[in-house]
């Protein structure tokens, strides 16, 4: 299925109404009207790719996806969420804002995604690919500070790669794996670290050493 050309009025028409409303996770499913489970997945995954002051966001929208991998995998005809997980709503005026400011980079994907480089998108480079969108998408949906940029853009890319059978696309998202492993490695041990200082000093005020 392609979506070319469609991303950001099919964006800006999930996210419209009063900004002062929520919306949603049901009601974006809603109004995807049938699209396939990388395309639900990509508008699950968007606002992630920026900063939305939306709480806890990756987890909100990275446990859904991970339910609707499982439905892809199943080989489920349409995604769907349980009702309460559908539920759940995001400020619908943090994603108009959201949107407003991707305006450019979206409409930018939307002219360059085409089918080439078929080589990274078949065979055992595509099952890898979906192997790979899945680990990164658990990881989107951990509670780790700071750690959601990243994964969110490499998810982004293989949906688009699968998508369009778009082999630059599949190319980027593996670069951002990369960079997210980089990244995850350091703010673990950057934590771990500063954890360890926390304990020795709260040991030393305690303690008076």
């Amino acid at each position: 299925m392609t979506v070319r050309g469609e991303l950001f009025e099919t964006l800006e028409g999930l996210f419209a109404g009063p900004a002062d409303d929520r919306v949603t996770l049901a009601q974006l499913l809603e109004g995807l009207r049938g699209r396939s489970y990388a395309f639900a997945i990509a508008v699950l995954d968007f606002p992630n790719c920026l900063p939305t002051g939306i709480p806890w966001l990756s987890t909100i929208t990275g446990v859904p996806m991970l339910i609707l991998l499982a439905q892809y995998f199943a080989g489920r005809p349409t995604p769907s969420l349980p009702e309460r997980l559908g539920g759940i709503g995001l400020p619908r005026g943090k994603l108009q804002h959201f949107l407003a400011r991707a305006r450019g980079p979206i409409r930018w994907l939307d002219n360059i995604m085409r089918p080439r480089q078929h080589w990274w998108v078949t065979g055992i480079m595509r099952q890898a690919m979906l192997v790979n969108w899945v680990l990164l998408t658990l990881l989107l949906a951990l509670p780790i500070p700071f750690d959601n940029l990243v994964p969110a853009f490499a998810i982004l890319f293989f949906c688009f790669a699968i998508l369009e059978n778009d082999g630059v696309m599949a190319i980027l998202g593996w670069i951002t794996t990369a960079l997210t492993i980089v990244w995850t490695a350091f703010l673990l041990i950057a934590g771990h670290a500063a954890i360890t200082l926390a304990l020795a000093a709260a040991r030393r005020a305690i303690l008076g050493e």
